[in-house]
């Protein structure tokens, strides 16, 4: 018999960095293609720098470190199209370049690269620019369809409807109550948002092919669940909550993030579930109407602790005696 002696690990899978990423490109396809659709060549351009962005600060961080660049691995194309995403696609040319930058070198690079980083590149940078150019980072205008018509700002279903309440609750008389898209419109993305955030139909089709592709588990559908629960808990409406904002779109792309997650699925099912607690806070009684970037940050910031106490027992591990 020939005994065939090696190192650690012994566990090898066919699965690679590269063929997740692109796994993941593939499921964003849809997102991109129905963001560019609704919002013309200004979201095609910030999705393209930031992209572009992303790959060339990684290139020339890992060429000066004197490392082999690692942009064959697709994981920085995937970090510049998720940033892009969340952009309004009335960014300026310099936000997408500004953020990939921050994303790649001082997120993801400076805390030892791929694997190492401890928030989710794409969503730290984006919580970065919110606070640093809110005003840019907040600008919305409807969907224009490639038409040769001027873009008209306005408010995302989210804010207009947190200010009608606020005007209702402040004022002496009843205010008018904001109208809702209708739930056609909201599914289909036909409204105001960042680029990636407003069709939920594009987003449920990169959600069915990752879970074919078994690349993400039950981090969306549990983060999914307990937002609605707690929406419905503080007196909301569940469904229209999940088909504004970027709850959808987070669950599936950002939270789901590997190295900045739990790895045990009962470790994931609370890191989904404190998530979608914290959006519905945030939003209930936070200053922005929208609470998904900083809820996943905060959730990214927990996944180490959450880990700590829902690890596995070790095979073979005896319990010392008190």
């Amino acid at each position: 018999m020939n005994l065939r002696i090696s190192p650690a690990p012994h566990i090898r899978s066919a699965v690679s960095t590269r063929s997740l990423m692109l796994d993941v490109v593939i499921a964003l396809i849809p997102t991109t293609a129905a963001g560019i659709y609704f919002f013309g060549l200004n979201a095609a351009v910030t999705v393209a720098l930031s992209v572009a962005a992303a790959v060339i600060s990684e290139y020339l961080y890992q060429k000066i470190r004197k490392q082999e660049p690692r942009i064959n691995d697709l994981s920085a194309v995937v970090t510049g199209l998720i940033l892009g995403l969340n952009l309004p696609p009335s960014a300026p040319w310099w936000l997408p370049v500004v953020g990939s930058a921050i994303a790649i070198v001082i997120v993801k690079q400076l805390f030892g690269g791929i694997g190492d980083n401890f928030l989710n590149p794409a969503m730290a940078a984006r919580g970065i620019l919110l606070a640093s150019w809110s005003l840019r980072m907040t600008t919305f205008y409807a969907p224009t369809y490639f038409k040769n018509v001027d873009a008209v700002t306005t408010a995302t279903p989210l804010s207009a409807a947190a200010s009608a309440a606020e005007a209702t609750s402040s004022a002496t008389g009843a205010a008018p109550a904001y109208q809702m898209p209708s739930l056609t419109d909201l599914f289909l993305g036909n409204m105001p948002g960042s680029i990636g955030e407003v069709c939920k139909a594009a987003i449920l089709l990169g959600l069915i092919y990752l879970v074919i592709r078994k690349v993400i588990t039950v981090i969306p559908f549990v983060m999914m669940i307990s937002f609605a629960l707690f929406t419905w808990i503080f007196g909301g409406d569940p469904l229209t909550g999940l088909l504004t904002g970027g709850v959808m779109f987070g669950a599936v792309f950002m939270a789901t993030d590997y190295s900045s997650s739990p790895m045990t699925i009962k470790g994931q099912m609370i890191y989904a579930a404190i998530i979608g607690f914290i959006i519905v806070i945030l939003r209930k009684y936070g200053s922005y109407p929208e609470g998904v970037t900083y809820a996943i940050l905060l959730g990214n910031i927990a996944a180490p602790l959450i880990d700590k106490y829902s690890k596995l027992r070790v095979y073979g591990e005896v319990k010392p005696n008190a």
